[in-house]
């Protein structure tokens, strides 16, 4: 591997779990982290604790406009994006007769549309010197069909697909765009927030208090994919306790 020191790395949902646990290990590794949330106060704290190396927006994924200030901050304070880590996702999870659209369309913006304007803000940086990283957070349930939350599965199938099409496209087109897909089986994080109250989520919540990792397993799995050569891809990672099924 090689190191990752002096990476600029433009990370979304950074304030908590998965995001924060990433922008930390990799500013502790001689990155430089670019934050990306809605809560700005969560951003404040963490990019003071990280010190230099650390700038902030408060910004939200399913707004262009926000991705591309947000693209435009890295470049004015470091001069260059090297990563996109596009992370920030929610999972309202129900049954599709549970009707609940307003959940089914907030997905869909955040899970899928947040991550296509993140690419979208560095893509002319990236192409224009022909080098880059985007790695986002999918999730076993963009592996296989997940009965109870349909809806999520098929964003995080969608960006499974897209990331990996995308990829093909940069070696046709010769842009040297590396990608990877990570997929988080149960990992301790906010994320089960967003689900609404019942018998399922209950049992969903027992089993990641027993047998969920931390985010830093996560992180550890970011740390690894942006450390290798530029001629290496580490298209996909999976990253789940060893007794989850």
């Amino acid at each position: 591997m090689q190191g990752i020191e002096n990476k600029v790395v433009v990370i979304t949902g950074a304030s908590s779990g998965i995001g924060e646990a990433a922008a930390k290990l990799l500013a502790a590794n001689g990155a430089k982290v670019v934050l990306s949330a809605r809560r700005a106060e969560r951003l404040q704290k963490l990019s003071a604790e990280i010190g230099k190396n650390a700038i902030f927006l408060q910004s939200d994924v399913s707004s262009a406009e926000d991705m591309r200030a947000l693209a435009a901050l890295a470049k004015e304070t470091f001069g260059k994006i090297d990563v996109l880590f596009a992370n920030a996702g929610i999972m309202p999870g129900s049954n599709m007769s549970a009707l609940k659209v307003l959940d089914w369309t907030r997905m869909v913006d955040i899970n899928i549309k947040g991550v296509l304007y993140a690419m979208a803000a560095v893509l002319p940086e990236f192409i224009a010197q022909k080098a880059g990283h985007i790695i986002v957070t999918s999730s076993i349930a963009g592996t296989k069909s997940v009965p109870g939350n349909a809806v999520y599965s098929g964003t995080k199938h969608f960006v499974r697909a897209m990331l990996d099409s995308f990829r093909s496209e940069s070696v046709m087109e010769g842009t040297n765009i590396r990608t990877t897909t990570i997929y988080p089986g149960a990992i301790k994080t906010e994320l089960l927030n967003t689900i609404a109250p019942s018998e399922t989520k209950s049992v969903v919540e027992a089993f990641y208090r027993n047998v969920g990792l931390e985010p830093d397993a996560v992180a550890n799995a970011v740390l690894y994919a942006i450390a290798q050569p530029d001629h290496i891809d580490i298209s996909d990672l999976a990253v789940r306790p060893s007794r989850e099924s």
